[in-house]
């Protein structure tokens, strides 16, 4: 059977997943009458709540005599250690770009990824019913983005289709009829080329992603580079030098038939099949007939940029909400984590208390795995994410990771985001109109500038700006950056919270709890409005007298207090502070309970600071 391996690439929010519902639901991958949830590709909670794609997930439809392999990728940047490696199992790529927005970070980043494989680009332009939709300029800067991209002459000869992802239609022209995705399929057969692979030659393939299914345990995803996989065969495994890693048999072989993996007697080279069955191997390792002695060659990842440590929760409240607390369990699940997940780095933390320091691409990234722990019903005690420096090997110089952040807002909040992004150590790049009184500034800004900005952003643009970082590069380190201004209001002893003890404290700061939370001695309540931070007792009520006063029966009124998200609460504290996350809340803590301790290690850092 004629077979196409295609890839659908485009920044967070351009509409990636809904179109792939469309190809599998015109294809006719469903029944007439079956219940599909909507953006069925992203079947992950985490996703389906955030609208973001984290894993790549492969389908599959049949278009006439072909069969069409379809990876779902990523968007964001921090997820770039699943796009790099995907972008090697498949022959083309589908560039989705937003009429109205026009090519954004992530989709430069990933694209960038693409044309130096030498994969030739079909381009999208998406949501073209939008009433702000500008598809001629969008057309013009997605060349010129090619073209900065070192596009070849091929590539830069890209295939355009007009569409509506939602509404199910693609179109060459815009005057055309729009009905159905007819053009689309037509065109990926036509422009794509067909998987190339020698049948005659020993099995090998490269695997690509990893993960855990209930019922048939490590299932292991990746595209046959030569011969042909048959249940039962011998196959070994190599690591990317050479080495054995394990030898087995194929007890299962799945290949994909729109959303589901089916058991296949046999696959041929450039077909994309799943393996399960093998209890050593794992991401980029090399899965091949006995006689094979040369590992495929695998994609190298970015580095990572930020770490942070995952310890024990030792709160006086551990272990009332979650069931695994131990330090054993915590580094087992971060080590499975990491095996299927080569964009992190997981390693013993030399800060002690039990902790393991997880380094990733950046906060998302790393916000996303501690919200699926919580929810895996782990507790933890979170550290702020700390960037990771290198050495110049020439110079010796410190080097810090920069990225290129690229804001559109409304022309009115561009003063004050220009001056904070100053404050952050962030040099502008651009600034120019994009219609509509809006405008797109571009920064280049270190990433320790940037850790806890987005809360701030969303505030100063009254929640209409959006902000898009990626990956620049390591440069010069730019100096000191200062911190948080205020200080933090924190309880003096253990109990729940008193509505008339938060009331007499409010003139201090803004609180994060309301009354009838259970609070303990080192626990942060609140903000404090100075520059240091205060111990409270929120846990004090009110003297009861025999003397009746006027204001005796006055109901206390309350301040909303401030409810932090995970992410929130991550880029707010400082370095003596922790995020204590258990599956039910999330709490900001003191790393040393004791107010004696306290002291003790603030002199220790003055001496040594």
């Amino acid at each position: 059977m004629d077979l196409r391996n295609i890839a659908i690439i485009a920044h967070v929010d351009h509409g990636k997943t809904t179109l792939v519902d469309q190809l599998l639901r015109q294809s006719g991958s469903f029944r007439a009458n079956q219940q599909v949830a909507e953006r069925a590709m992203d079947s992950n909670d985490l996703e389906r709540e955030r609208g973001i794609t984290i894993l790549a997930k492969c389908t599959s439809v049949q278009w006439k005599d072909t069969r069409i392999n379809i990876v779902d990728t990523p968007g964001h940047a921090d997820f770039g250690g699943e796009v790099e490696r995907i972008l090697s199992m498949v022959d083309g790529v589908l560039v989705l770009v937003d009429a109205a927005e026009g090519p954004m970070p992530q989709t430069k980043f990933v694209v960038g990824k693409a044309l130096r494989l030498g994969l030739k680009p079909i381009v999208v332009i998406n949501k073209i019913d939008r009433s702000d939709a500008r598809p001629d300029e969008v057309h013009n800067e997605i060349f010129d983005l090619f073209a900065a991209l070192d596009a070849n002459d091929d590539q830069l000869d890209f295939p355009t289709l007009y569409a509506s992802g939602r509404a199910g239609w693609a179109v060459t022209d815009l005057a055309h009829e729009r009905k159905d995705l007819n053009v689309l399929f037509d065109l990926i057969v036509a422009h794509v080329k067909p998987p190339e692979g020698v049948i005659d030659a020993p099995f090998a393939m490269l695997a690509t992603t990893l993960e855990n299914d209930p019922y048939l345990g490590r299932v292991l995803t990746g595209r046959i580079h030569s011969g042909v996989a048959r249940m039962n065969m011998n196959v070994k495994s190599l690591s990317h030098d050479g080495r054995v890693l394990e030898t087995a048999r194929l007890t299962k072989l799945l290949a994909f038939r729109g959303l589901e993996r089916r058991p296949v007697e046999e696959a041929e080279a450039g077909d994309i099949i799943a393996i399960a069955g093998l209890a050593e191997t794992t991401v980029a390792d090399t899965i091949c007939a006995p006689e094979v002695e040369v590992p495929l060659h695998a994609q190298p990842v970015d580095p990572p940029t930020l770490a942070m440590s995952f310890a024990v929760n030792d709160s006086p409240l551990a272990g009332r909400e979650g069931t695994k607390v131990t330090s054993r369990m915590i580094v087992e699940r971060l080590m499975r984590e990491a095996e299927g997940n080569v964009a992190i780095r997981v390693s013993q933390s030399t800060g002690g208390r039990d902790a393991t320091e997880v380094a990733g691409r950046g906060e998302l990234q790393l916000g996303v795995l501690i919200e699926q722990m919580r929810r895996e019903g782990f507790e933890l005690a979170i550290s702020r994410p700390r960037v990771l420096f290198k050495n110049d090997e020439k110079t010796g110089d410190r080097l810090e990771p920069i990225e290129e952040v690229v804001i559109d807002l409304d022309e009115p909040y561009a003063g004050v985001v220009v001056e904070k992004m100053a404050l952050r150590k962030g040099e502008m790049q651009e600034m120019r109109p994009t219609g509509g009184g809006k405008l797109r500034l571009v920064f280049l800004a270190p990433t320790r500038g940037l850790i806890g900005y987005l809360g701030q952003f969303l505030t100063d643009t009254r929640g209409t700006g959006v902000m898009s970082r990626l990956f620049h590069g390591y440069g010069p380190w730019k100096g000191a950056i200062e911190g948080r201004r205020t200080g933090v209001l924190i309880s003096t002893t253990g109990g729940d919270a008193v509505a008339f003890a938060l009331w007499n404290l409010e003139e201090r700061g803004p609180m994060f709890i309301v009354p009838g939370t259970p609070v303990y001695e080192g626990m942060v309540i609140g903000a404090h409005t100075r520059g240091n931070d205060l111990d409270v007792n929120p846990t004090k009520g009110k003297q009861l007298t025999n003397i009746r006063t006027t204001a005796a029966d006055e109901a206390v009124r309350l301040t909303t207090p401030i409810i932090m998200t995970l992410e929130q609460a991550i880029a707010y504290i400082e370095d003596d502070e922790l995020v204590e996350v258990t599956p039910k809340s999330i709490r900001i803590r003191k790393r040393w309970l004791d107010p004696n301790e306290r002291k003790r290690e603030s002199r220790k850092a003055e001496a040594t600071g």
